[in-house]
């Protein structure tokens, strides 16, 4: 299977390291935080009850599910006002907040097979998480980041695909969307016109009946060798 490909657009979450593991740790570091800077919101809010809170905020402010950011921020300001703490504290958890979702450790396969795809094809991050690539110390492999909350819509909405496409001076045709999620990133970016790699880790059967992925591999490793195989040279285009 031969397509015209320009360009790469790069889900994060789930395609290039695995969240939960930072998730969990977020969770444990924030606990740890509070329990030294805020006692009284560390003993109202044990990571049980700041977990409920937290899908509670998200629930409740559907309007801003395309900026993460925005939504964690929100539940620690609930949790520090509800607790009568010292509102001064809400920058500093953050941060700590942050500095904890940028510490990622990729898949075994992700980085080498990265570098691979990048030196062939120009390669976007287009996220709906809210991970920072420079923070991560990944950004070198990107010509550029876009994510939901910087577009104002997320994953599937075609417009944040577009945007990408765009960006990068490229028809949807020929840039292919790779990432992990059914829908969020495989029927977003075939009915934005884009091709679609579903990059499914743990080899699940694929959930949707009215369309298909372009391609489907178990690695990044896997589609790096693809590229390798069918790219003409004269379809390179340099980052």
């Amino acid at each position: 299977m031969n397509f015209d490909i320009r360009a790469v657009t790069l889900d994060l979450d789930d395609t290039l390291w695995p969240f939960a593991p930072i998730g969990a740790r977020i969770e444990q570091v924030m606990h740890a935080w509070l329990e030294q800077h805020s006692p009284a919101t560390a003993e109202q809010f044990p990571i049980t009850v700041m977990r409920t809170l937290r899908e509670q905020v998200f629930a409740d402010n559907p309007q801003l599910i395309h900026d993460l950011s925005a939504l964690r921020k929100l539940t620690l300001e609930h949790a520090l006002r509800r607790s009568g703490a010292d509102m001064a504290l809400l920058d500093p958890a953050f941060e700590i907040f942050y500095a904890e979702r940028n510490k990622v450790e990729c898949y075994p396969d992700a980085i080498d097979a990265l570098a691979r795809i990048a030196a062939r094809l120009p390669v976007a991050a287009l996220t709906n998480g809210n991970a920072d690539l420079a923070r991560c110390g990944l950004d070198q492999h990107f010509v550029f980041q876009l994510g939901s909350r910087e577009h104002g819509a997320a994953k599937p909405e075609a417009s944040i695909f577009h945007a990408a496409c765009e960006q990068l001076g490229l028809p949807p045709a020929q840039v292919l969307h790779v990432g992990d999620h059914a829908v969020m990133d495989v029927a977003g970016a075939v009915r934005a016109g884009l091709r679609a790699c579903w990059l499914n880790r743990e080899g699940a059967t694929w959930p949707l009946d009215e369309l298909q992925p372009d391609l489907e591999f178990t690695t990044l490793t896997a589609l790096a060798d693809w590229l390798d195989t069918h790219l003409d040279t004269k379809d390179i285009v340099a980052a």
